[in-house]
C-alpha cells in the first residue's frame, strides 16, 4: 500500500516562502521519480517540478525556475519543494507524485498520488 502525505502548505504574502514536505510509505522508495503538482481552482493539474531516484536529474517548470526546488532524503522517504519568491499565482492545491517511470510524471499519469496541500499566497 503506497501513501504520500504532504505537509507545509499554508498562508503566505507574495514574496514569501513555503516549503513543502512528501512523506512516502513505499517499498524502495529510492527507486522512485518523484515529483510535485499543482492544481488552482478552475484550472487543469499542472507540472511542477520533478527528482530522479538519485537527486542529480532534476526538472522544472518554466514558470518555477530559480524559485522553487525540488529535493529528496531517501533516508527519510521524503521529498521537499523549497518555494521561494512566491507569487499571487502561485497559489494552489499542490500535490506529490510518485512513480518508477519519469515518462509516467512527463505525461502527468504517475502511479501515486498524495491528497493535497494547499498553498495560498496574498498580494
Amino acid at each position: 500500500q503506497v501513501q504520500l502525505v504532504e505537509s507545509g502548505g499554508g498562508s503566505v504574502q507574495a514574496g514569501g516562502s513555503l516549503r513543502l514536505s512528501c512523506s512516502a510509505s513505499i517499498r524502495s522508495f529510492s527507486e522512485y521519480v518523484m515529483a510535485w503538482f499543482r492544481q488552482a481552482p478552475g484550472k487543469e493539474r499542472e507540472f511542477v517540478a520533478a527528482i530522479s531516484w538519485n537527486s542529480i536529474c532534476t526538472y522544472y517548470a518554466d514558470f518555477v525556475k530559480r524559485r522553487f526546488t525540488i529535493t529528496r532524503d531517501n533516508a527519510k522517504n521524503t521529498v521537499y519543494l523549497q518555494m521561494n519568491s512566491l507569487k499571487v499565482e502561485d497559489k494552489a492545491v499542490y500535490y506529490c507524485a510518485a512513480d518508477l517511470e519519469l515518462s509516467k510524471v512527463r505525461t502527468k499519469t504517475p502511479g501515486y498520488w498524495g491528497q493535497g496541500t494547499q498553498v495560498n499566497v496574498s498580494s
